[in-house]
């Protein structure tokens, strides 16, 4: 049977900060300190005697071996002449007495060195030392790709290689269209330059102004089938455009929104980053918070909010380190425990909120303009009408400048009556029943106005 292992050597472990001997009449700190400081002067005296007791040794082993060549022929010698003189043999004498007082000194000397190590005391600095160091560097550190926004952009990857990757992995099912808002849904694509969020107006104005351009081809696009459920990665979310993206991940990106603890945010962004820390998730948060200030929800856009500016700061820690967005949620949030570093956050947030209000307020009057602009195109009567007399002159102002009513009532006659009348061809009767010229500066006046559309 093998022998155990001897545990021993580990039962006398000193430790500096160790509190059951603390003097009472000793600051903590101070008590600790000096334990160390005497715990280093005695190591280092034990080591000097340590080295003088091994050159001691060391002088008297190359003795030894002097000693024992001189009677080594001083025996080879005798055996060839019985006649050695009584001086040679009180040298050899001497020698032998030498030798064994070296001996005796040697073997005295390593049973201190035994006694030494036998006694050792352990603790951080002796316990333990380091056979091997290397260190790894990651070759592929220096070819992380960001975007202007600091959002991981999607790795290369060829169509075929994304294709079959797509086939393997099985597909999310279709949410509930209710889940999602039909702004949201509105747009195919968003422009690259719209996640650029320094400045909150200009931010959310690029947004808005390519899903409106791309709201005609959203209308025309099939609504998706139930699929397989699909298995998410990073780069396959970062390729679909804002359209694709909503119709897939909006109720993902809803429920983080709805999130009011900070833990529990760490926690969701640990486990669907790959979702939400992308350039769509952050313009989908972005046009949620303008959706719900226009919509009188002002508390629930103060959520949404900080949920916003929570992924805009991670990607823009993300971005500074060099670092995939994923990477620094946590370091993130370790910093947030710092009430400098919380209160500085939640200063950013105000100043987004206060932004945020602004737009929607402006927002809110292009809506009006525009369903005020309508409704004068196609005619509205009854509830759809619109009275364009009721709205502040600055708001009612046409393309050119002009005021529609005052240029109104500046017209000829027969052109108010075809204008009340909205009949084109009364119209142009009045037009070629006036002189060229005067035609022309009255319809000029109307398209500035905007009574009329060139």
């Amino acid at each position: 049977m093998s022998k155990p292992f001897d545990y021993s050597k580990w039962d006398n472990i000193e430790l500096s900060d160790d509190e059951d001997d603390v003097h009472p009449n000793i600051d903590r700190e101070s008590w600790f300190r000096m334990k160390h400081r005497s715990r280093v002067e005695r190591e280092e005296r034990e080591e000097a005697d340590k080295k003088k007791i091994r050159q001691e040794m060391a002088k008297a082993d190359l003795r030894i071996k002097e000693i024992n060549k001189i009677l080594s022929k001083a025996s080879a010698k005798s055996g060839d002449d019985d006649s050695d003189s009584d001086d040679d043999l009180e040298d050899l004498d001497g020698l032998r007495s030498e030798l064994k007082a070296l001996e005796t000194a040697n073997a005295d000397n390593q049973a201190k060195l035994d006694h030494y190590e036998k006694n050792k005391r352990w603790n951080v600095d002796n316990m333990c030392r380091v056979v091997e160091e290397r260190t790894i560097v990651n070759k592929n550190v220096g070819e992380a790709k960001f975007t202007e926004s600091g959002f991981a952009a999607p790795k290369e990857e060829n169509e075929e290689d994304v294709k079959a990757s797509a086939d393997k992995e099985p597909k999310k099912s279709a949410m509930k269209e209710e889940a999602v808002p039909t702004e949201k849904l509105c747009g195919a694509s968003i422009d690259d330059k719209a996640a650029k969020q320094a400045d909150v107006e200009v931010a959310v104005t690029k947004v808005e102004a390519t899903v409106a351009k791309n709201s005609g081809d959203a209308a025309k696009t099939k609504q998706p089938q139930p699929q397989p459920k699909e298995t998410v990665t990073s780069a396959s979310v970062s390729m679909l455009s804002y359209h694709e993206f909503t119709e897939k991940y909006a109720d993902v990106v809803e429920e983080f929104m709805a999130i009011s603890d900070l833990d529990r945010s760490k926690e969701f962004l640990l486990q669907k980053g790959d979702i939400l820390l992308q350039e769509n998730a952050s313009n989908y948060l972005l046009l949620a918070s303008l959706e719900d200030e226009m919509n009188g929800f002002h508390e629930k856009m103060k959520l949404v909010a900080r949920q916003s500016q929570i992924i805009s700061n991670i990607a823009e820690l993300a971005k500074s380190l060099k670092r995939h967005p994923g990477n620094v949620v946590v370091p993130f949030f370790a910093r947030l425990e710092q009430k400098e570093m919380y209160d500085g956050f939640m200063e950013g947030v105000e100043a987004f909120i206060k932004r945020i209000e602004v737009r929607a307020v402006e927002k809110r009057k292009e809506i009006d303009a525009e369903r005020a602009r309508e409704a004068r195109e196609r005619g509205a009567t009854g509830e759809d009408a619109v009275d364009v007399s009721s709205l502040p002159r600055e708001e009612r102002l046409g393309p050119g400048g002009l005021d529609p009513l005052e240029v109104f009532e500046s017209l000829p006659e027969s052109m108010q009556e075809a204008f009340e009348s909205r009949e084109k061809e009364k119209l142009q009767e009045a037009l070629l029943a006036m002189p060229p010229e005067e035609a022309e500066y009255h319809m000029k006046r109307c398209i500035d106005a905007g009574l009329w559309n060139a």
